[in-house]
């Protein structure tokens, strides 16, 4: 699913360096379960070598919006962020987490940097690298939060907008209603969810599971290619 053949990295294949795939009767199921986590994984060498990466990790990767791939190694947009995740690798080979900041106009993404070894264990350390969450609206689980609730269409995107940092004028320009109805469907939203405000409402969102809605399509490199694409 997640097999550098399968990402086409040419150049890792080339170099005939071992995948960390999972093997055995659960390596399916095991690789299905990361799938569906609404977080990019990675999984990279101390040379900054992708060995494995999940759909959205390659999605994130195929958009070159701060992170990107070349000659399978884990670089960014620019200079600076390419040095930036070189610091974060640095520290996770030495045995130390590291979250790195990437910022570039309105974009940002964060990435966590998690050492899987100690650097006494292993010769070849391999480093975990999560990647944030793009948006809380993107989390199937807050759909799935409202049918719970029984919140109406309506409620659900009132809820929404909420989410994604909207006030009411906002929301109530965006749904072409008037403030006062969305000001009752707030109110009705609080009852609903057991919420004596907004904040307690947001708090019990963003601490939802984090359910990807669904597998993004990614159209496959070409062999030895130097860019993802995608749709």
């Amino acid at each position: 699913m997640w097999q550098l053949n399968e990402m086409d990295y040419g150049t890792a294949a080339q170099a005939g360096r071992q995948s960390l795939t999972p093997k055995g009767p659960g390596a399916a199921m095991l690789l299905r379960m990361l799938d569906e986590i609404d977080y990019g994984v990675l999984v990279i060498d101390a040379q900054g070598q992708i060995q494995h990466a999940n759909h959205l990790a390659r999605h994130e990767l195929a958009s070159g919006r701060l992170v990107m791939v070349r000659g399978n190694s884990l670089l960014g947009s620019t200079t600076e962020h390419s040095a930036m995740i070189q610091q974060g690798l640095d520290h996770a080979c030495r045995g130390q987490r590291k979250l790195v900041l990437l910022e570039q106009n309105e974009l940002e993404l964060s990435l966590a940097f998690i050492p899987l070894s100690h650097p006494l264990e292993a010769e070849s350390p391999t480093v975990l690298v999560l990647l944030q969450r793009q948006s809380t609206c993107d989390n199937l689980a807050v759909r799935m939060f409202a049918r719970n609730k029984g919140l109406s269409p309506s409620e659900e995107s009132v809820m929404i907008g909420l989410c994604r940092g909207l006030g009411v004028p906002e929301i109530a320009r965006e749904h072409g209603v008037a403030e006062s109805t969305v000001r009752s469907q707030v109110k009705s939203l609080r009852e609903k969810t057991g919420c004596s405000s907004i904040r307690r409402l947001m708090q019990r969102v963003t601490s939802l599971p984090p359910v990807v809605p669904a597998l993004r399509i990614i159209t496959p490199m070409a062999h030895g290619a130097t860019e993802f694409v995608h749709p």
